[in-house]
């Protein structure tokens, strides 16, 4: 298990590597001149180099792309050119609003997610089954700025059973207050794509040799499924959640906007609003090593769960 952990992070130079170029030719040479876009409309030559030796971008393209690894290695990418906050500060402060989102959804999705499918997959071909996918395509169908600005009017607003917007400096408020509708919004964009697939993921186990023998030694058919279809499928759905967390820092940028939530995905749109290259760079740099990390994680969750499983 350790070597192949220790060869999985070697394997993951090389991928980090080339997102590291990837970036740095993005911002440097596709991107444009930040020293222009700092400067404004009415700067002179004189304070446009001075902006630029300040931020570095008169060096070399070598010393600049060392200087970045600098910053990887180092977890310091400078200061925002927008507030001149450190930009790990800014990531460190911003990641905990966005977990508090994030976790009770991911956990509730993948609850709910699971029982839906195992009960349709129980029902499999009935009316049943069809009125729920039927469901499920039609929420698929309405856009989640739909979903926010219904149950922002109608159930915060209207009813006040949520706050419309805001976020504090208190956990407990946050999660129990402040997240809670924008879970519940979540939850009703993303149960209905994720029950469609992991009731495919069930259904290629029902059909397998071992739930036949299963049924064939008098297991009820409740036991077959939550027992032993349950945890075949676990793999797939393992790794649908596992490679979609990274992605979700990010993803739920409308939802933080909307609600004022202090989080990753609105820290992304305000840094792309005004050019500050610093954070969009540290945050697609680290969302990239996460992902990495992530996938490592999934394969070794399916030793964990599957012991059958080898990995190489």
């Amino acid at each position: 298990m350790l070597a192949y952990i220790v060869r999985r992070l070697w394997q993951m130079l090389p991928t980090m590597l080339g997102v590291v170029v990837l970036v740095f030719v993005l911002f440097n040479w596709v991107g444009g001149d930040p020293a222009y876009i700092l400067a404004g409309k009415m700067a002179n030559a004189e304070s446009i180099a001075n902006i630029r030796r300040q931020l570095g971008v008169d060096q070399p393209y070598h010393v600049q792309l060392w200087i970045f690894v600098k910053q990887i290695v180092t977890f310091d990418f400078g200061a925002s050119w927008a507030t001149s906050e450190p930009v790990s500060n800014i990531i460190a402060t911003r990641l905990g609003p966005s977990l508090t989102v994030l976790i009770p959804l991911t956990l509730l999705e993948t609850l709910i997610g699971v029982a839906l499918a195992l009960a349709v997959a129980f029902v499999r071909g009935s009316l049943t089954d069809r009125l729920v996918m039927m469901v499920c395509t039609v929420g698929m169908s309405v856009s989640i700025l739909v979903y926010i600005i219904a149950f922002q009017y109608g159930l915060a607003y209207q009813l006040g059973w949520f706050p419309v917007q805001g976020w504090s400096d208190h956990f407990a408020e946050n999660l129990l207050r402040y997240s809670a509708l924008p879970v519940l919004i979540g939850l009703a964009v993303s149960v209905a794509p994720t029950l469609r697939l992991f009731r495919s993921f069930v259904l290629d186990e029902v059909g397998q040799d071992y739930v036949r023998t299963a049924r064939a030694k008098g297991l009820g058919e409740r036991r077959v499924m939550w027992v032993h279809v349950l945890r075949n499928a676990a793999i797939p759905i393992l790794t649908y959640v596992m490679s979609n967390l990274p992605a979700l820092l990010i993803g739920a940028f409308l939802l933080e906007r909307f609600f004022g939530i202090p989080g990753i995905g609105r820290e992304v749109i305000l840094a792309v609003e005004r050019s500050d290259f610093p954070v969009i760079k540290a945050i697609t740099v680290y969302v990239a090593a996460a992902t990495m990390v992530f996938n490592l994680l999934t394969d070794l969750l399916y030793q964990a769960v599957d012991p059958r499983v080898k990995l190489a």
